[in-house]
């Protein structure tokens, strides 16, 4: 089944708007504009564009940094149900969080109630807010990123969600060959999430290039499922690589799959005429 999944229930969050290549959002009682390439239209009319807190501007020469035009915490957290989570601004616009993955928490909190004691793998596994939704319906949670710095981040998010002790373990890896060892120690898992980037390096210069190395990957992963598994999800902010490719690619590993969901995240206006879409996702159940 494809089609456009949407994220509408966070209460503190909120898009604003988005146009003229940015998007303006309520991150709890804070207002940013960060760059955005999908929205491509003009920009609506919210005064908020004139007054937000920060706003991050890009730089010709790659990158980009934040200007405060109002005094910010160096972090705070926003709540979504029962989870709450660490935002900071970054060097490279983002804040720890993607909102439009919310869709997707909810997801894997169902699963994981069908089997509350599961293994669940999550790879890339970036601030850990996939991590904390599996682990705080008790599955025990494997949580891989090549940052240290991320692993601590979602140590932070476990905690402010109050997961219970041991349900995570951090491991500073390269992701392929975390799973390629997993393969050889004959562990499984019931459940495998993975949010792999577009070309990224691994703690020891492994150097990853998603068109190269994701069905290598995906093979591996296939291969260390348990025998009654639950899911495999994956999501991807890739630029050319569509829904149906990420499906073609999944249906190829040949698993006793019951349903595949395909299709694009997004994120409804606050007015709510219109949707940003914001990368693809999957979710193959067995």
């Amino acid at each position: 089944m494809s089609g456009i999944f949407i994220s509408d229930r966070f209460k503190e969050y909120e898009l604003i708007d988005a146009g003229g290549f940015n998007r303006l959002e309520r991150w709890g009682k804070y207002t940013l504009v960060r760059p955005d390439p999908q929205a491509l239209w003009p920009k609506g009319d919210s005064p908020k564009w004139k007054k937000p807190d920060a706003v991050y501007h890009r730089s010709d020469s790659g990158g980009g940094k934040w200007e405060f035009l109002s005094r910010l915490p160096s972090d705070w957290t926003v709540k979504y149900d029962d989870l709450t989570f660490k935002i900071a601004l970054t060097g490279f616009k983002h804040t720890g969080l993607f909102p439009e993955q919310a869709y997707n928490w909810d997801k894997i909190r169902t699963l994981v109630r069908k089997r509350p004691n599961a293994k669940i793998l999550n790879l890339f596994g970036y601030t850990g807010a996939a991590t904390v939704a599996a682990a705080k319906e008790g599955a025990s949670v494997c949580h891989v990123d090549s940052s240290k710095g991320m692993l601590t981040w979602c140590k932070d998010n476990a905690a402010l969600s109050s997961v219970a002790e041991g349900k995570i373990r951090l491991i500073p890896e390269d992701c392929i060959k975390f799973v390629e060892r997993e393969k050889k120690r004959r562990n499984s898992y019931d459940g495998i999430i993975m949010d792999p980037p577009s070309f990224g390096r691994g703690s020891k210069g492994e150097v990853w290039k998603l068109e190269d190395d994701l069905w290598a990957l995906l093979k591996v992963c296939g291969e260390i499922l348990s025998e009654k598994p639950l899911f495999m999800l994956i999501n991807s902010y890739t630029a050319g690589v569509s829904p149906l490719v990420m499906a073609n690619m999944v249906e190829s590993l040949d698993l006793p799959k019951d349903n595949t969901e395909f299709g694009e995240l997004a994120l409804p206006f606050r007015n709510g005429e219109r949707l940003l879409p914001c990368g693809l996702t999957l979710c193959s159940t067995f």
